[in-house]
């Protein structure tokens, strides 16, 4: 039988934005797959050269709106480092706190959207819809906004935590530590979703680590990375923080690990609230002139809800020289060549879901 040619999309094909799959197929059997990207292109690294500093980190938020506040701090850390600006602890604490709720929200949105990937489950959607309002609430309550934050400032926050937050934060971790046992009991119980998604869509460590992959896709192969442990930063160092792992690389073993993250950043939430102190965490007036810098070299990695993100600056006086981001999403998805061969089409797409893409951050 001739390979035939179809294009799968530009739509949104299990992902969080647009993306055109060039598919090969042998009958239904998948032979190759070329993603082309680029139509969702902002140039956000070429814009971040012509601004000041602080005008740049809304820009940031938008590459994964999904999960922005991990964009933000990420470009306020380098920044921060370039001019040698030291954060307060507390503001470390509340950072690691809303970075962590931030995770939460950003799997909540996977879980979701895996059961509609696969054709199925709207039930499941709805629910972890309903529940991640309720994570983004307590978002709002710390920044004033439910999607684009803009609440870090060099050296800590904009404002503080609001009275009371303690409580709420932790009313409603208990609520979401008891709905992922709901999911997990309402998923697995679906035969459906166990044929479409175990030993399906394998990566394999060796794979995973020669293409880069990072974050929840490369440990649900077997690969103990994590920046949060590896290279941690801010208080990661400080708390009991235990790196999940599962070996199998399919698609159930990504769904799985997401499951098993938020609840180890529930954990994690709460042990920051025992151990945070008192003091300031506000940070710096925006409109406070920086320190002159010229050509210094400075970059950070951060465990992004996706996986690694790393930020490269060359700083100058008072904006970026130059600015290069290395995006999660834009590594990981060169994983679907590898992970399709040999799959049948329909599998196609809870595959490149599995992957929790967003092409904001694809496309930056």
């Amino acid at each position: 039988m001739p390979i035939t040619k179809i294009n799968i999309g530009p739509v949104h094909p299990s992902t969080h934005g647009v993306l055109r799959l060039a598919v090969y197929l042998d009958g239904d059997t998948i032979e190759r797959v070329e993603p082309h990207i680029g139509f969702l292109h902002r140039g956000v690294e070429k814009l971040a050269e012509t601004r000041m500093y602080m005008q740049n980190h809304p820009y940031m938020e938008k590459l994964d709106y999904i999960a922005p506040m991990a964009y933000d701090e990420a470009y306020v850390s380098t920044v921060e480092k370039a001019l040698g600006i030291e954060v307060k602890e507390r503001a470390m604490y509340i950072r690691v706190i809303l970075l962590e709720l931030q995770r939460i929200a950003s799997h909540l949105f996977f879980v979701g959207t895996i059961g509609n990937d696969l054709g199925q489950m709207f039930t499941l959607f709805m629910w972890t819809y309903m529940d991640r309002d309720k994570v983004l609430d307590l978002l709002q309550e710390a920044t004033g906004s439910r999607m684009f934050y803009v609440n870090m400032r060099l050296g800590g926050l904009v404002s503080d935590l609001p009275p009371d937050f303690e409580k709420r934060t932790l009313e409603t971790l208990e609520y979401i530590d008891n709905r992922v046992k709901e999911y997990e009991a309402f998923i697995e119980k679906n035969p459906v979703f166990h044929e479409r998604m175990k030993n399906i869509g394998i990566l394999t460590p060796e794979k995973a680590m020669d293409l880069g992959v990072t974050g929840p896709v490369l440990r649900a192969s077997g690969v103990q990375y994590d920046v949060r442990k590896n290279s941690p930063y801010y208080i990661y160092d400080k708390l009991h923080f235990e790196m999940k792992i599962l070996t199998r690389g399919d698609n159930f073993s990504r769904y799985k690990m997401r499951l098993l993250e938020m609840r180890e950043s529930i954990r994690l939430i709460r042990e920051a609230f025992k151990m945070m102190p008192e003091g300031d965490a506000l940070g710096m007036p925006v409109k406070l002139r920086m320190p002159p810098t010229k050509n210094k070299e400075v970059w950070i990695s951060r465990e992004a809800p996706k996986g690694e993100l790393m930020m490269y600056m060359v700083a100058d006086d008072q904006k970026p020289y130059r600015l290069a981001i290395r995006s999660p999403n834009f590594v990981n998805l060169s994983a679907i060549v590898h992970m399709s061969k040999g799959l049948r089409l329909a599998d196609l797409f809870a595959t490149l879901g599995t992957l929790d893409l967003v092409m904001g951050c694809v496309d930056k």
